[in-house]
């Protein structure tokens, strides 16, 4: 081979592999169709279930869905969530110092074992940081199934780094997101269910809708230690390709010197855990907003406690009525206290995860 060969095969070889968007990529209103569509399976589900323990009877049997009205147990929302937020990864935040939030978060159809989820994402907003090294990206993701029928629409919005300081961005824009989701719009990926059938004694609690209310408290009592093995697997499992949580050879060399954990595996640990306390609110419904207070490494054991923020019912439903909850999970700290804020106002030190979501349970 030449010299000139040599050089010729060196350059295609860095054109066919893809480095990520940095911040200065982005464009207002662009449009995104991501690789590659996922089906879903029973390995899927069962390997979801060993790396959290998720213990909600819809998901679990398929005789206790039956029972209730769906066709067969349906997919953990989460998982649906994860895979969907996984496809997004190479094309949004690869590049990515952190995600920082999510808002507006819909599951409208349920997710069986055979279907394919697909997703495509809108930039809906743009924010250089003053340090000009960085920026915020806003995007509305969509996970479609094979019908095409939209299973999630939720918008998140993640810190990306700039391949070149001096970049100029054409135009910004930080779009106006709601607070929270009404509950009259939720309900759409739950069927109809026959409460009367919906079993107490195999669904682990007798708590039912009105024995919830406002404000109240609830301390999950149990703790998770992540390792470091089971936080890459999950990753892996949803196809998500963020750098910081594979490659210790160059996270050895950053800010905290190892792998950072995937924020939606603590989302995940977190809602598994609620099982005690919350064991009938079996679907989420909606994702009002969640923030990634601090970062989680291996080692660390996650608690959680959650407070009923409101209850609704659902326009048109009275087979189920919907929780709004704040879940607030912490590393290395039970939660009978429901550590929240220090005396200073900021975050306890404890605290990494605080998600406000609704969930359906039977009435």
């Amino acid at each position: 081979m030449t010299a000139d060969t040599a050089s010729k095969s060196a350059t295609d070889s860095a054109t066919k592999t893809a480095a990520g968007n940095f911040f200065e990529d982005f464009r207002l209103g662009q449009t995104i169709r991501h690789a590659t569509p996922r089906t879903v399976t029973e390995g899927d589900v069962a390997l979801y279930t060993a790396l959290y323990g998720s213990r909600f009877a819809v998901q679990s049997s398929d005789a206790f869905a039956k029972r209730i009205g769906y066709p067969r147990a349906p997919v953990d929302d989460l998982l649906v969530f994860h895979i969907v937020f996984g496809k997004t990864v190479p094309d949004v935040s690869l590049n990515a110092v952190a995600n920082l939030g999510y808002a507006g978060c819909r599951f409208l159809a349920p997710v069986y074992p055979g279907d394919t989820l697909a997703s495509t994402s809108e930039v809906i907003g743009l924010k250089e940081n003053s340090n000009r090294q960085t920026g915020v990206v806003y995007v509305r993701s969509k996970g479609t199934n094979q019908r095409g029928d939209v299973v999630l629409d939720y918008v998140r919005w993640v810190m990306v780094r700039k391949r070149d300081v001096d970049a100029q961005i054409e135009e910004e824009k930080v779009p106006d997101l709601p607070k929270a989701l009404d509950a009259s719009s939720l309900g759409d990926a739950c069927p109809p269910i026959d409460a009367r059938h919906y079993d107490l004694a195999l669904s682990g609690a007798p708590f039912r809708f009105a024995d919830y209310h406002k404000g109240e408290r609830i301390d999950h009592v149990d703790g998770m230690t992540v390792e470091e093995a089971e936080h890459m697997l999950a990753t892996r499992l949803y196809q998500n390709t963020a750098k910081v949580h594979f490659n210790q050879f160059t996270e050895g060399q950053g800010r905290f010197g190892r792998r950072l954990i995937y924020g939606g595996h603590v989302i995940s640990l977190a809602r598994a855990l609620s099982f005690n306390g919350l064991s009938n609110a079996f679907h989420i419904a909606a994702i009002n907003g969640g923030r990634h207070v601090a970062p989680l490494f291996a080692g660390g054991t996650v608690h959680a406690w959650t407070e009923v923020l409101a209850t609704s019912g659902v326009e048109g439903r009275d087979d189920v009525g919907a929780l709004r909850l704040r879940t607030i999970a912490t590393k290395d700290r039970p939660c009978a206290d429901f550590p929240l804020e220090g005396p200073d106002g900021k975050p306890d030190p404890a605290v990494i995860l605080d998600l406000d979501y609704w969930a359906l349970i039977p009435r």
